[in-house]
Formats: C-alpha cells, sequence, structure tokens
C-alpha cells in the first residue's frame, strides 16, 4: 500500500478527541493548486490525517503548497508525509513549503530537508 493509498478515514488517530496532539487542516484550492494551512503538530498522531487529505487531492493536483505558518512542531512522520507529497508530484507538478517558523525551519535545516524542498 503506498502513501497516498485510500485509507479508511476510522483509523484517523488524529479524530480520537482525548489525543494531546491535535492538528487543524485546511484545504483550499485555486484551479489545479491546492494549499493545504497547517495549524498545531504535526507528528506521528496527526500525519495520517495529512497523508489523507494530500491522498484525496493527489490525483489532480498540478501544485500542491504546505503553508506551515502556525504550525508549531514537526516530526520524522510528518516530514514523510511531506517527502511522499513531493515524490508524488515528481515529474507531474510543483511542491512549495511556505511561512516555515523558526522552530519548524530549525528541524527542516538539522535534517536536511531544506535542500530538499523549495521554500519560500
Amino acid at each position: 500500500m503506498g502513501l497516498f493509498s485510500k485509507k479508511n478515514s476510522d483509523t484517523n488517530p488524529s479524530a480520537n478527541p482525548t489525543t494531546s496532539s491535535s492538528l487543524k487542516i485546511k484545504v483550499t484550492n485555486d484551479g489545479a493548486a491546492y494549499t493545504f494551512l497547517l495549524d498545531g503538530r504535526l507528528d506521528t498522531l496527526t500525519s495520517p490525517g495529512l497523508e489523507g487529505k494530500v491522498g484525496e487531492v493527489i490525483d489532480d493536483a498540478g501544485k500542491l503548497i504546505f503553508d506551515l505558518e502556525k504550525l508549531d512542531y514537526i516530526s520524522s512522520a510528518g516530514l514523510r508525509v511531506l517527502l511522499g507529497a513531493a515524490q508524488a508530484m515528481d515529474g507531474k507538478g510543483e511542491m512549495v513549503v511556505r511561512n516555515l517558523s523558526q522552530d519548524v525551519r530549525d528541524i527542516f535545516d538539522l535534517t536536511g530537508f531544506s535542500l530538499m524542498f523549495n521554500i519560500e
């Protein structure tokens, strides 16, 4: 099963209100460009929710934009979702990551992800 294979949304741990992690995901689109506004923490508990949202639009997307202005934290699980999105867009469109807070930028820099993505 691939990273963006259709999954049952009932298995999404971020939908559980008792978890301490939370991530709000707002998706907007302008033609084939989809923007994901992330607010909260992108970690092991919340990354399946983002993965599912990306999976819903990836076939129609010509451009993916991840706006991380309100993202407080990103774990390796969150980085994996972004990497999977970039790989899915390779050869078919563009992916942009924008508005990184200093804490999130530090994680991107430490992991080398700042060299892998188009960051605005």
